[in-house]
């Protein structure tokens, strides 16, 4: 049975590596394989170097922190727009997507207080303006927040 330490790699599938700068008769003598002269062949010269012209990252205009993909949008139906329910009616976002008031059931829904309510209505959003709350009421319905 063969073991661990025995086993070696395919003839061919390893190499010696390349000794620079051993004389001519390596074909890497002289130069070493580095060409004439020059700053690459004296020292490390990162690839980002640009010869002394000023680095693309300084000629680039820096724009700065954006929190508009982290913004909550809120979806508004105004006040008014409730008079279509029927009284004592709970009108939640689901009921005010089936009704074409609100185009997404996952976004946040607001209530504004544009226009008057005339019906008892208890009324589920995510956020109230003070006159939308004044509206509801003042209409003997009720505001519930949801979370």
């Amino acid at each position: 049975m063969r073991r661990l330490q025995h086993l070696s790699p395919a003839d061919g599938a390893k190499r010696d590596r390349r000794r620079r700068g051993c004389g001519r008769g390596t074909g890497n003598g002289g130069t070493a394989g580095k060409g004439h002269k020059g700053q690459k062949a004296r020292g490390k010269v990162h690839p980002w170097f640009e010869g002394g012209q000023l680095p693309i990252h300084r000629r680039m205009t820096h724009k700065g922190f954006n929190n508009a993909g982290f913004a909550l949008e809120f979806q508004v139906v105004n006040v008014g727009m409730l008079n279509r329910f029927d009284n004592a009616t709970v009108v939640t976002p689901d009921i005010l997507k089936c009704a074409g008031l609100i185009s997404s059931r996952n976004r946040p829904v607001k209530i504004l207080g544009d226009g008057t309510l005339d019906k008892e209505l208890t009324v589920c959003a995510h956020a109230f303006t003070r006159s939308a709350l004044a509206a509801i009421r003042s209409a003997g319905g009720v505001a519930e927040v949801i979370a």
